[in-house]
């Protein structure tokens, strides 16, 4: 796998960004324009369906995101145990420790530290990062 980093660590999933997305917005394109030419209640039926179905594989898409982000907040608190005081990590908020998950363990501690003194963004910790724990498992 390649290696990651701050500017290649974004996630594509070709499938999702590349067929069915796009397929589906074609849908929805051709749909209206089906609707316009041929107004009709099954007309417009079609297009309420394209678009409810258009909506439905982005939403799937948040949902499985959303459960990610869970387990990678669980993950880091875990991992930050041992390294900061209970307090300190129960003011990390979700961004943040979403932001750490990419530090190397050498330096996550003192990442945690400077992001809740300078209140840091999850862009800013990941650009913080020296030691990047790559992480090829992401949906």
């Amino acid at each position: 796998m390649a290696a990651q980093s701050f500017k290649s660590h974004t996630k594509w999933d070709p499938l999702f960004h590349f067929v069915i997305s796009p397929i589906l917005l074609i849908n929805v394109i051709l749909a209206v324009r089906h609707a316009w030419v041929y107004p009709a209640y099954t007309t417009v039926v079609a297009v309420v369906l394209a678009i409810a179905l258009f909506l439905l594989a982005f939403k799937v898409r948040l949902y499985s995101l959303k459960v990610q982000d869970r387990l990678i907040r669980l993950e880091e608190r875990l991992r930050l145990q041992g390294q900061l005081a209970p307090e300190e990590i129960a003011r990390l908020n979700e961004s943040q420790l979403i932001g750490l998950r990419f530090a190397g363990d050498g330096e996550v501690a003192e990442l945690a530290r400077k992001s809740l003194a300078g209140n840091w963004t999850q862009k800013q910790i990941k650009a913080a990062i020296k030691t990047w724990r790559p992480d090829h498992f992401r949906v």
